[in-house]
């Protein structure tokens, strides 16, 4: 296959065709960790370490075809998370092919991250039908020297009638974990949640960090900045720091919901964990000319072992 450089402001991005010939781009960090981006979507499919390990889950059977949104990765929710609002399922930013954007407005960052690529999404005519409202969504997606990937978004609301608009988010996050009964989540405990599988209601987390038995879909709200992922097998540990972003969402669909997808192996929630950034208890609301920024950074770091268990108080009180 050909490989052609994109002309973007990067020398470790590369343009390739994807599954069914749909286009995404490639970073590649100098010391061997890489991330895949669909333009359909704006969607990271892939996101492996220098050792090559792939971080991200993708759903054995993900269907790589328009309309249909890709199965795993992390797929952006826009302009509505879930069922909170009167639009498709999380919204239509995810199944809308974005541009790569040359020309973005400055851009305060990391001049080490020389992996990186800059999207954006603007409304058709058909998205106005259904969501009337003018808007520019950019996001970046990069790669760290450390192999950190960094997600950052900026929607700027670019309506000329004068009207504010409100909308919800989320990185909605797959990780790749080795068997969700040995994963724990650490960095939710006490908090208030709001449970989707019992209509909303708002609940508060019991007990110590969280473990898998069963189908779990909450919304967890005014969590902190930071919040680890503890794969107690592959002795890792996930860390997301993320700002703009006051709630976390954490799904696994368990058995009988994977049997109902269709581009959902059976099997396969046992290899995934959604823990997913996200702004949903209180909409986000822009006036003319005002933009929001939401970013989410993941790091995929060893664990240690202390006592027998992983010491996750390292991890969150760490750098």
């Amino acid at each position: 296959m050909v490989v052609a450089v994109v002309a973007v402001k990067s020398r470790n991005s590369y343009s390739k065709k994807g599954v069914n010939g749909l286009d995404k781009v490639l970073l590649r960090e100098a010391r061997g960790s890489s991330a895949e981006v669909y333009l359909y979507g704006g969607h990271v499919t892939s996101w492996k370490n220098d050792h090559g390990e792939e971080l991200l889950f993708l759903s054995s059977k993900a269907i790589f075809k328009p309309p249909k949104a890709i199965r795993g990765g992390i797929p952006i929710c826009f302009p509505q998370f879930g069922s909170h609002g009167t639009l498709e399922q999380h919204g239509f930013a995810r199944n809308r092919f974005w541009t790569i954007d040359n020309d973005p407005p400055p851009f305060p960052t990391n001049v080490s991250n020389k992996a990186f690529v800059d999207l954006i999404l603007k409304p058709s005519e058909e998205d106005m039908k259904i969501w009337p409202h003018s808007f520019e969504f950019r996001l970046r997606v990069a790669l760290g020297p450390g192999g950190d990937l960094m997600l950052t978004s900026r929607i700027r609301n670019t309506n000329i009638d004068g009207k504010p608009f409100s909308f919800t988010f989320a990185y909605h996050t797959y990780f790749s974990v080795s068997d969700i009964s040995e994963v724990r989540v650490e960095g939710l405990e006490t908090l208030d949640y709001l449970d989707n599988l019992q209509n909303k209601e708002r609940f508060t987390e019991q007990g110590d960090a969280l473990t898998f038995e069963s189908e779990v879909d909450k919304i967890y709200l005014s969590t902190p900045t930071k919040i680890a992922i503890l794969d107690h097998e592959k002795k890792r540990t996930f860390v997301l720091r993320k700002d703009g972003l006051p709630d976390a969402v954490v799904w696994n669909p368990w058995d009988k919901k994977a049997k109902a997808m269709a581009d959902f192996g059976d099997d396969d929630y046992k290899h995934m964990l959604c823990v997913e950034a996200a702004a949903v208890e209180k909409s986000i609301t822009l006036k003319p000319g005002e933009e929001w920024k939401g970013r989410l950074e993941l790091s995929a770091v060893p664990s240690s072992y202390c006592s027998g268990q992983l010491d996750p108080q390292r991890v969150l009180e760490g750098s």
